[in-house]
């Protein structure tokens, strides 16, 4: 896909000094939005349709949940993609087996109501505007919008949503495998929690025994899958075994996440081994894009450290391999990261908590001033900070290891109230910045 960079409309004029190094650079390729309001027009948006190109993925970051400027963005820009650049599915951070049934509701079925019921028990992160906007532009579009989770289940505090439709679906096509998946959820059921903050203490006060036989059992139930899919496909179809053996790989990369995510907890773990839940939502993706009509396109939205295409350490430490590196790696420019930032405001810092719904709690924590060599401290010098700007950073990454590029750009951006350290123009594709951030004050925990 060609580079469109030089196609930005930059910010009007300004006196300042921000006409030489990276914060120069990043004032000719950025875009002035007019607002965040996703009813208002969305021609201000035309910039992104040159940035993103042929992208047959692209991603929706935020450096905080729970942030009421990242929402608003997203759904603009959801909106943008799919009424003006033609995407058809939206594929969010939520659980791959939950999201049937959300499908559902935004093609039309059940009751208004009925979305409330079915994501109560979900950490909320955005979900309401978007699908509620989709459910109504679904009644007279002429391609409706898929909707797709790509998750592991409950944000990897339980097996149980992905286990029990594999159980349904076993009474019906191998009623002799059925014990396999009913001995998985006897054990899942002792430590399913709202999110992984609670499931993993959960999980670590299980015996060994029983930890090490869960393993075995999950990994002998995916593998039975596997072994039996020409019979399974001949008594249930290619689209149900499809969705049976997705949620079994579910069961088994949420399994591992509890492993890696207890040991964490404890003071130890392997480097990055709490990747398995970031390989799992990029084949999720790739899942979808295998199984959509030609020519499907998807608005990926997830928290920034989600959706980059760089590893994520923290203090020289490699913490893990996201979802956008691996997508990065598969799709290679048809993969747009879009990362979004704030200059200023406050954020929504998570503290662990075992006695809250969701085992922690989020605390509205003031931003400092940004730190010098971040990518907020660019945008403030390139006279940029008091906007809401659409920054194209494809053009700005070194063309070799060592470039001029890398060796001048943010080596930073905000994550929650600190900063994640990662090279910003190789990470992200683009940026969205917003000049305040605010912590959404209807939360409901």
């Amino acid at each position: 896909m060609p580079d469109h960079d030089h196609e930005q409309h930059p910010a009007p004029g300004r006196d300042d000094a921000a006409g030489n190094g990276f914060a120069g650079l990043l004032r000719e390729r950025t875009a002035v939005l007019g607002t965040l309001d996703p009813g208002e027009p969305l021609d201000d948006l035309e910039p992104l349709r040159a940035l993103i190109g042929d992208a047959r993925v692209v991603a929706l970051g935020e450096n905080s949940h729970f942030i009421r400027e990242f929402g608003l963005a997203r759904e603009r820009v959801l909106r943008f993609l799919v009424q003006r650049c033609g995407f058809t599915a939206l594929a969010f951070e939520f659980g791959f087996s939950e999201g049937f049934a959300l499908d559902a509701w935004v093609q039309g079925e059940g009751a208004e109501e009925d979305f409330a019921r079915q994501t109560e028990a979900n950490i909320p992160i955005g979900l309401s505007g978007p699908l509620h906007w989709l459910r109504r532009y679904n009644r007279t579009a002429t391609l409706p919008v898929r909707f797709a989770g790509i998750d592991v289940p409950e944000a990897g505090g339980s097996l149980l949503p992905a286990l029990v439709p594999v159980a349904a679906y076993l009474r019906e096509v191998d009623p002799d495998g059925l014990p396999l998946v009913q001995d998985a959820v006897r054990t899942a059921e002792r430590f399913a929690g709202a999110s992984m903050a609670l499931a993993a203490p959960a999980w670590a006060e299980l015996g060994a025994d029983e930890q090490d036989t869960l393993t075995a059992t999950l990994a002998r139930l995916r593998t039975r899958l596997r072994a039996m899919e020409p019979l399974y496909v001949e008594r249930g179809g290619r689209s149900a075994y499809d969705i049976a053996l997705r949620r079994a790989e579910a069961a088994c990369h949420t399994d591992h996440q509890l492993r890696a995510m207890a040991a964490l907890y404890a003071g130890g773990g392997s480097p990055a081994d709490t990747s398995a839940r970031e390989v799992f939502m990029a084949d999720s993706v790739r899942w979808l894009l295998d199984r959509s009509a030609p020519g499907t396109r998807v608005v990926l939205p997830a928290h920034n450290a989600h959706i980059q295409r760089t590893p994520v350490s923290f203090d020289g430490r490699l913490t893990g391999l996201p979802m956008g590196l691996h997508l990065s790696h598969a799709l290679g420019e048809d993969y747009f990261a879009l990362g979004m930032t704030s200059v200023g405001g406050r954020t929504a810092e998570m503290h662990l908590d075992e006695n809250t719904a969701f085992g922690f709690r989020v605390e509205d924590t003031p931003l400092g001033a940004p730190e010098p060599g971040s990518v907020e401290a660019a945008f403030a010098e390139a006279g940029l900070g008091s906007d809401i700007g659409l920054a194209g950073l494809r053009g700005l990454r070194s063309t070799a290891p060592g470039g001029a590029a890398a060796e001048t750009g943010p080596d930073r951006v905000r994550m929650h109230s600190g900063y994640l350290h990662t090279p910003v123009a190789e990470a992200f594709d683009g940026l969205l910045s917003v000049p305040v951030s605010t912590v959404a004050d209807d939360l409901g925990f």
